[in-house]
């Protein structure tokens, strides 16, 4: 079995949700205290083994090119000037964590289309898929779990959290599943955004994909759906009618963090704050005093 060494990271979304700081900003760039979305996103993957990123990207993302690109030399002067040598450090390993690579997106909207824009980088190989306007923070990493689960298991896989409110649910794709072992369930057919009262369970299959070459003929072919867009969970489930065997792996030790709508994005911004080193103390202090 290869090894899973590239992953896609879609970037080329408007962001229309956080508008209109996102008119000439990736959404995948808001900052989570110091470091970008997409930052936590590729640290996860490389701390998962994989070697190649592969964003996919388009009007007004230059941005993100900018930031996992060499740091500028100006910038290192200065900072070594004033004795920063720690900074430096820390931005000049940003470009070092893997092979970047860039693609436009082309074809219809979607959440499919960038992942079939990737397939020139990715050829015959299997690869995985993450967004880059969320995380999950989990020990090991939950690519990592997943790829262990590939190894045991082979097949595409597709990472699981389950949902503890009910009328959550309709907001992801839910999962109809068989059982395999602890944190393994074989996924039967995934249903997009259901309503409650008829989600199939509570785990919801999404933020993190292994998928084989195979998905590229099925998105390529796809007719699209709901105001014309090209969804993957469609494809995935066209892969499931083949017979190629998905799984779910639930993701253990983990929290979620999905800053793709502005509450949610707040709330990580001040999650992930109060654990920060250098502002933890102050910043527990400052919300503690705000009268509510």
């Amino acid at each position: 079995m290869k090894k899973i060494r590239k992953a896609v990271i879609p970037a080329a979304g408007f962001g229309t949700r956080f508008l209109p700081q996102t008119k000439a900003m990736p959404k995948e760039m808001l900052p989570i205290v110091d470091k970008p979305v997409i930052q936590y996103v590729v640290e996860e993957a490389v701390a998962s083994g994989i070697e190649d990123i592969v964003i996919v990207t388009g009007a007004l993302k230059r941005a993100i090119e900018d930031h996992f690109d060499a740091p500028n030399a100006d910038l290192i002067k200065n900072l070594e000037i004033s004795g920063k040598t720690d900074q430096v450090a820390e931005i000049q390993k940003i470009s070092d964590m893997a092979n970047f690579i860039y693609i436009r997106q082309k074809g219809a909207y979607g959440n499919g289309t960038p992942v079939l824009s990737a397939e020139p980088a990715i050829e015959d190989e299997m690869f995985a898929v993450m967004w880059g306007d969320e995380f999950i923070y989990s020990n090991p990493p939950r690519l990592a779990q997943m790829i262990k689960v590939h190894e045991k298991h082979g097949g595409a896989v597709i990472s699981g959290v389950r949902i503890k409110k009910k009328e959550d649910l309709k907001r992801y794709g839910i999962a109809k599943v068989d059982p395999v072992s602890k944190n393994v369930f074989k996924i039967e057919k995934i249903v997009e955004k259901p309503h409650p009262d008829k989600a199939p369970s509570d785990l919801a299959t999404h933020g993190a994909y292994i998928l084989p070459p195979e998905i590229f003929d099925i998105l390529r072919n796809q007719r699209p759906g709901k105001d014309g867009e090209i969804y993957l969970p469609e494809a995935i489930d066209q892969l499931i009618k083949t017979g190629y065997p998905v799984y779910a792996c639930e993701i253990e030790n983990a929290r979620y963090f999905d800053t793709g709508n502005k509450l949610e994005y707040l709330k990580t911004v001040v999650e992930l704050g109060l654990e920060h080193p250098d502002i933890n103390g102050s910043f527990r202090k400052f919300l503690k005093e705000l009268e509510l």
